[in-house]
């Protein structure tokens, strides 16, 4: 896997331009530091990037040697308009994963992690109805943050360009039922060794604080009911549950 977990490289939103002008100077001194490590033996980790050329992105696989597969992160690639077309372009027998997660929990999960961090002044609902307002803007702190639960027209956008078997669509209840079982899906898939077990005992960007009250679940149920629909008869998958 790449060392920069997410390098966002096929989504031409993620260049400086897309950003609120308040976040420009950080990510100019983000990218002089990510040249850096570009430059270097990159055996550190890092999370993500903004602006990277071609040639960067392929140096954060220059340290492969015979893998029968590798691969990058970015979770934006689903909610970019162009980065499938991007993809299919570059490499086109690319393997496609995609884990789903209930839009009103993703949704709720974003904003408990931005309120963990302190920066956010609007009460949830405050939030939602400011984000539906102003969707399409620049990259900031929560946006985008609603749309990004839109799946149905995301997900056609790369049944549309690969072949189907070389796409992998999981729901985050897989893995909370099974995850064991769904690495091995992923494994099989991928081609790789189904045996191997990875060590899934540490888990990251845990939330805490902040529970959707019943007011605040039913209404972004409703405001995303169309849309699973749409994704469920798209998946040929019971989606029900998310509309509760």
């Amino acid at each position: 896997m790449s060392p920069v977990k997410e390098p966002n490289y096929f989504a031409p939103e993620f260049r400086l331009e897309g950003f609120a002008e308040a976040l420009h100077e950080r990510i100019r001194r983000e990218a002089e530091e990510l040249r850096e490590y570009l430059a270097g033996p990159m055996l550190e980790k890092r999370f993500g990037a903004v602006g990277l050329q071609w040639t960067d992105y392929l140096k954060l696989f220059r340290n492969a040697n015979g893998e029968k597969a590798i691969g990058e992160a970015s979770v934006c690639y689903l909610w970019s308009d162009s980065a499938a077309r991007n993809i299919f372009a570059r490499i086109p027998d690319a393997k496609i994963i995609m884990i789903l997660r209930d839009p009103t929990e993703r949704a709720a999960s974003q904003y408990r992690q931005w309120a963990a961090k302190g920066i956010l002044e609007k009460p949830f609902r405050d939030m939602c109805e400011w984000s539906i307002a102003h969707q399409g803007g620049k990259f900031q702190a929560m946006s985008p943050f609603l749309e990004l639960g839109l799946y149905a027209e995301q997900v056609k956008r790369y049944l549309g360009l690969f072949p189907r078997e070389n796409i992998r669509i999981f729901l985050y209840e897989d893995y909370q039922r099974d995850a064991a079982g769904m690495m091995s899906d992923t494994f099989r898939f991928l081609g790789v060794d189904v045996s191997f077990c990875p060590n899934m005992s540490q888990r990251h960007l845990v939330g805490k604080g902040v529970a959707l009250d019943d007011e605040d679940r039913a209404y972004l149920t409703a405001y995303y009911r169309d849309d699973v629909r749409k994704l469920s008869q798209l998946l040929d998958r019971d989606l029900s549950a998310w509309e509760r």
